[in-house]
């Protein structure tokens, strides 16, 4: 899902090969590649919008990411364990990326807040071929704050139970474990990371009709602004 840049990287940590399970070595690049590269076009589709419709050349944020250490990283909860109402499954917080794109899980419970209203909001994806995207950190620095990164959580309600003791009722015999099918796509780890004048322009703008102070988005490689995020939430030394 990655493509090794014709450079030597300055972020060999960001940009490690993946580990394969022993016990899964014969199935698991297939299959897990095949989901993600789904993940990957569509994402990318979107980084593609994106950029036609803040007036930028279509390519500019797809080419950008182009040796990006894109990850899929589905997540598992299990709900015996971990299933009363308002249990907190993945704490508030935005992605440090650039898009994240979010398959539909059996059992509910992503919430997404409202930066202007403040609430927060359970997400509903369809079934079907639907798939959720949120943006990232990443996007936010690139467009100087005109596009925020999603505040996002996961908490078991009302329709996580229902779903529950439904999958109880219908299929006894298979484990009750939410799985996240997220894909993080990233810009490349040696890109230079900095606002695009014009669109920090334009949110700058909107900040001083809003009488909000401007936010400062410094110039960095993209694989520093990771490290930074990863040292802030303690993952990183």
């Amino acid at each position: 899902m990655t493509e090794a840049p014709p450079y030597k990287t300055a972020f060999p940590s960001l940009n490690m090969p993946n580990v394969v399970p022993e016990h899964f070595k014969d199935v698991w690049a297939p299959t897990l590649n095949k989901w993600g590269l789904s993940m990957k076009n569509a994402v990318e589709g979107v980084a593609e919008m994106t950029a036609v419709g803040l007036g930028l050349e279509q390519g500019a944020f797809k080419d950008a990411g182009r040796y990006g250490p894109h990850l899929l990283a589905p997540t598992a909860s299990d709900l015996v364990k971990y299933g009363e109402k308002d249990t907190i499954l993945a704490g508030f917080h935005s992605d440090l990326n650039f898009l994240t794109i979010h398959g539909r899980s059996r059992y509910p419970g992503l919430h997404i807040w409202a930066r202007n209203t403040g609430k927060r909001i359970p997400v509903s994806i369809p079934p079907g071929r639907n798939l959720l995207v949120q943006a990232g950190k990443q996007l936010e620095h690139i467009t100087g704050g005109l596009i925020k990164a999603g505040l996002h959580e996961v908490v078991v309600n009302e329709k996580t139970i229902g779903v529950i003791e439904q999958r109880r009722s219908e299929y006894p015999e298979r484990p009750l474990i939410r799985i996240s099918s997220t894909f993080f796509w990233h810009l490349s780890s040696d890109f230079d990371l900095e606002p695009i004048r014009d669109l920090k322009s334009r949110a700058d703008t909107l900040k001083e009709a809003n009488g909000e102070e401007k936010d400062d988005y410094p110039t960095l490689k993209v694989g520093e602004q990771v490290q930074n995020e990863l040292r802030f939430i303690a993952l990183m030394a």
